[in-house]
């Protein structure tokens, strides 16, 4: 039977963006199954750096993003919790209350400065600044971007005798190819935008940007966009969004062959991806867990047992801002950092937070030789006053208060509770949509004609399937089975009659 309940929210003046959501679409029964994840960390460790890049790296405030390892990417675990995350709140609307992935998690994770500039600065010609920086053009650049192959096929060898313009330029690429494949990564699955560039003109002042706050605020606006029923793609540093739900959650979280060492900084390479293995389930099972998370499933300070001394001492210092009521900067997109929605994240007692006030975001600016920190002044003064606007709790607090208000402006159910027959098929289509996801990413580039028509079979046969489980729902399966039965059972009758 399925729940009539209604799912909520009842009342919408926090989530007033409900028609607009994902959730929307899957409670009418509009399943879109596993979004495509863009990341690009499995090719970061075929640049070669020489022991000079490596300091410039690290003067830049990169040191420790470049030890990301590769990540096998849980494609259907991020898309369950992208069907929890709200966009008017900038956090996952759980069973337990609301939680977010903040600056502190961002710090400790990737190893960022949380404190700083903001990401932005001036949009020249990308043409123009190629030139400058890298000392060459590529011949492609639509939408001012570039393409990060071709950054890898020009800069990935830098040879160490080479004069300092060229060790300079080189490591200028190596950056813009971190940032375009992690903290950054677009949807378009290759480029990066070169407005990046010029931050990392200066390695001494791009080490002043706070580019763990801006590498947030430009996640938030990917899970923002993701979480809309039109959008199938997500892109930011998916890899953060992964590792803070195996740190926090008590699902998806992968079996370590051997105790891994938990005192290696930045704290993303506990869940190195080498040392462990994880079963993976499908969107539907994740959800399903997520539907039933408890409170004492949820690792509120997981980091209270890691060992301190391994945080360098501009991380630690900063990590009070982890609790600050502010806006997030990179480039165009500003994004609302709301710790006081999350106070059980900071060991502190969850109140009622505030009213947020409704805010349309700005689209993307593109406009070359424009001001845009003149276009972006009131979020880079909340930016500024990140320091005075630190959330702080209270000693006594009745938390059943806060989740009576809570079930009433949130959204209780993603998808329906249906019986085990309509629950079978449901999981049936969802992981032949998964399957036929995975077989239309796989390029034949490189492959024989054999292996090629292998994997286009497998494409046919997957999708000709889904067509056939989609046009019939299992009543009508049903149906059709039990009318097969009785024109048997009469063709028999009349045989032998």
């Amino acid at each position: 039977m399925e729940v009539s309940e209604d799912p909520g929210p009842i009342d919408s003046h926090v989530l007033y963006d409900q028609d607009n959501h994902v959730s929307s679409a899957i409670w009418d029964g509009q399943e879109r199954g596993v979004l495509r994840c863009h990341e690009h960390t499995s090719m970061l460790d075929q640049w070669k750096l020489t022991p000079i890049q490596i300091k410039l790296v690290e003067k830049a405030g990169f040191g420790y993003l470049r030890l990301l390892p590769p990540m096998s990417l849980d494609n259907a675990l991020i898309a369950a919790l992208v069907e929890r995350w709200r966009r008017e709140t900038n956090t996952f609307h759980l069973t337990v209350g609301e939680m977010t992935i903040t600056l502190e998690d961002v710090a400790l994770l990737l190893g960022l400065a949380i404190d700083g500039e903001p990401v932005i600065g001036p949009i020249s010609a990308p043409s123009s600044v190629c030139e400058k920086l890298l000392g060459r053009v590529p011949d492609d650049l639509n939408g001012g971007m570039v393409k990060l192959t071709w950054l890898k096929e020009f800069f990935s060898e830098c040879p160490e005798d080479a004069p300092p313009e060229e060790i300079e330029r080189c490591t200028r690429a190596y950056l813009l190819y971190l940032v375009g494949s992690t903290i950054f990564s677009t949807t378009t699955g290759n480029k990066v935008p070169v407005m990046y560039l010029p931050l990392f003109e200066n390695f001494e002042k791009a080490g002043k940007f706070a580019w763990g706050a801006g590498a947030l605020a430009f996640l938030y606006r990917a899970l923002g966009n993701a979480s809309l029923k039109s959008q199938s793609t997500i892109s930011g540093c998916l890899t953060l969004v992964q590792c803070w739900s195996y740190s926090h959650l008590n699902v998806g979280q992968p079996k370590f062959n051997q105790e891994p060492y938990i005192n290696s900084f930045p704290y993303v390479l506990k869940w190195r991806g080498k040392s462990c293995t994880r079963t993976k389930c499908n969107v539907l099972s994740y959800r399903k867990a997520l539907d039933s998370l408890n409170a004492s499933d949820v690792h509120w300070l997981p980091y209270k047992d890691m060992d301190y001394t391994t945080i360098p001492e501009d991380i630690k210092s900063s990590l009070i801002l982890r609790a600050s009521r502010t806006m997030l900067l990179c480039f165009d997109k500003a994004e609302r950092h709301l710790p006081d929605r999350c106070l059980r994240q900071f060991g502190m007692h969850q109140t009622i937070p505030k009213d947020i006030e409704r805010w349309e975001r700005k689209g993307r600016i593109v406009d070359h030789g424009i001001d845009l920190i003149g276009k972006m002044d009131l979020a880079v003064k909340q930016w500024s006053e990140r320091w005075h606007t630190i959330a702080k709790g209270v000693d006594i607090v009745d938390e059943d208060r806060y989740m009576q208000w809570y079930q009433k402006i949130t959204r209780k159910f993603i998808g329906r509770v249906t019986s085990s027959l309509e629950s079978e098929y449901q999981r049936t289509v969802t992981a032949m949509r998964e399957i036929a996801s995975i077989a239309d990413l796989v390029s034949t580039e490189g492959l024989d004609s054999y292996n090629t028509e292998l994997l286009n079979g497998v494409k046919n046969i997957v999708h000709k399937c889904l067509t056939e489980q989609i046009d019939e729902t299992p009543k009508e399966k049903m149906t059709k089975k039990g009318n097969r039965k009785r024109r048997q059972k009469d063709h028999l009758s009349v045989e032998y009659e």
